[in-house]
């Protein structure tokens, strides 16, 4: 197989995903897809069997010099994404951003109020309401949306990542440190893709921003204490994996 994809960003949601995406956009060394997510290796209609990877290919210009990459996030939530995608190119680059995972919780939650598919608190949807889940298979629709805890256990998904590829082959960056300091993350992240460093990246670009309207609560002392108790022993795995703690 040839002209594979060469580097992924493979989440994780509302972690600046989407910012790293706009300043790769602006190097004419990379061949990035038309859009930014693509859900390719999280789309459970696929024939994973015999997957049609010129669907994938689709996504981007294969005349065009350069790196290709794209930006998913859900790939490293995602039950088998990242199995697929070793199967497609396993010497595949992956970049991860991780924020907060509180912050990121309640950016998820926001997000989906936003849209009309959350009616429920946050309070209410990050403790009674993971209940939603828990009869639901692994793959389900409604895992997608209302794992605002899930989604940040970054241990467990961060030792699924790695005993599938190499640390060599993976940059886990913040997206605090994206908004803080751009150029330096952009600087890694070009010698992370082997390539001469980008172009004054040095500019911000919004980072997980939320829509302005009344969401009817905040984030409170009580909730991210609650979530930071749940989180605590996955941090401390997260941290020996990757030396990243929040």
């Amino acid at each position: 197989m040839t002209d594979l994809v060469d580097f992924v960003v493979i989440g994780a949601q509302k972690a600046g995903t989407t910012a790293l995406f706009d300043h790769l956009s602006d190097d004419p060394r990379l061949n990035l897809s038309r859009v930014k997510e693509v859900h390719f290796f999280d789309d459970e209609a696929v024939d994973w069997a015999r997957p049609d990877y010129g669907a994938y290919h689709a996504h981007f210009d294969l005349d065009r010099p350069g790196l290709k990459g794209e930006a998913t996030p859900i790939y490293i939530f995602w039950p088998n994404s990242l199995e697929r995608l070793k199967a497609y190119n396993p010497a595949a680059r992956l970049i991860l951003m991780l924020r907060d995972p509180v912050e990121r919780a309640f950016s998820h939650w926001k997000m989906e109020y936003a849209r009309g598919v959350e009616a429920a608190p946050f309070a209410w949807a990050i403790r009674d309401g993971r209940a939603r889940l828990a009869d639901k298979p692994p793959g389900h629709p409604d895992h997608r949306v209302f794992s605002y805890v899930e989604r940040g256990f970054y241990g467990a998904q961060a030792k699924r990542m790695l005993e599938l590829f190499p640390a060599r082959q993976v940059l886990v960056e913040r997206a605090e440190t994206l908004k803080a300091q751009p150029g330096a993350v952009m600087s890694r992240v070009s010698a992370f893709l082997g390539l001469e460093p980008f172009p004054a990246a040095a500019e911000p670009r919004t980072v997980h921003a939320s829509r302005d309207m009344d969401y009817g609560c905040d984030l409170t002392e009580a909730d991210r204490a609650y979530l930071r108790g749940l989180y605590r022993e996955d941090q401390a795995q997260l941290e020996a994996l990757t030396g990243i703690r929040f």
